[in-house]
């Protein structure tokens, strides 16, 4: 079996347990025959010769900053066939102010939804709202997706602005409950894929947690993604 390698970046919010989060799928990864760097920060993307033989990036970064030589680095791996997989605000709720990075990925974390009042949680909880991943029709049909069905979660929803170049396999409505500053439902992407040049980037939105990336249907998600994502399976 010819080996293909695998990047890992992750650090920023430990809200997010970047480090227990990706130790998750390094296993996963190593079994499908990718050899596993792990970096604890950006500055690998603005190494050429590091970056040249990655066949999937897996960021795992939230809010941090990202240099210019940096977000270039990144964007130019995937151009040039990278796939590029992650999930929560390790991929969404990176790099805020950095435009490069935001038009790469296709998305930005912005809010949390209410949850109504009277609904009891635990500290730290009380952003969790029950809400569904429904699948559309293209994403009943894609390969990341396909043969999944729609499935309840109860973890931190994530409201985000995306755009047109996303094609969508999942979303989540953002109901409007009263007192709530919106007129009216809101349905937000909550998964998606993005062709960047010869790369392929996959984005899911659940994830806040290690409980949520373990819950069948976001871990089976993550791991078709990263497959599909890899560089060999990009210029197939």
């Amino acid at each position: 079996m010819v080996r293909r390698s695998a990047l890992v970046v992750r650090g920023g919010w430990e809200g997010h347990v970047p480090r227990e989060a990706t130790e998750l799928f390094i296993p996963f990864l190593s079994a499908q025959g990718f050899d596993v760097r792990v970096e604890e920060t950006p500055e690998v993307y603005a190494d050429p010769d590091a970056m040249g033989p990655v066949d999937l990036i897996v960021p795992c970064v939230t809010m941090s900053e990202i240099a210019a030589d940096q977000v270039a680095g990144l964007r130019r791996a995937v151009a040039s066939g990278a796939g590029m997989v992650g999930w929560h605000g390790g991929i969404v709720d990176s790099y805020r102010a950095n435009a490069e990075y935001l038009q790469l990925v296709g998305g930005q974390f912005v809010a949390h939804p209410r949850v109504a009042t009277g609904i009891e949680r635990l500290p730290g909880q009380e952003s969790w709202p029950d809400h569904t991943i429904d699948l559309t029709e293209a994403g009943r049909r894609h390969p990341v997706t396909s043969g999944l069905t729609d499935f309840p979660l109860r973890t931190e929803q994530y409201w985000v602005l995306s755009d047109a170049l996303n094609d969508v396999l999942a979303t989540t409505t953002h109901p409007a409950e009263p007192g709530a500053a919106w007129s009216r439902p809101l349905t937000c992407p909550a998964v998606w894929t993005r062709q960047w040049g010869a790369g392929r980037i996959v984005v899911i939105t659940p994830g806040h947690d290690v409980p949520t990336l373990q819950e069948r249907s976001v871990r089976t998600i993550i791991e078709r993604g990263m497959l599909w994502a890899a560089r060999t399976a990009s210029a197939s």
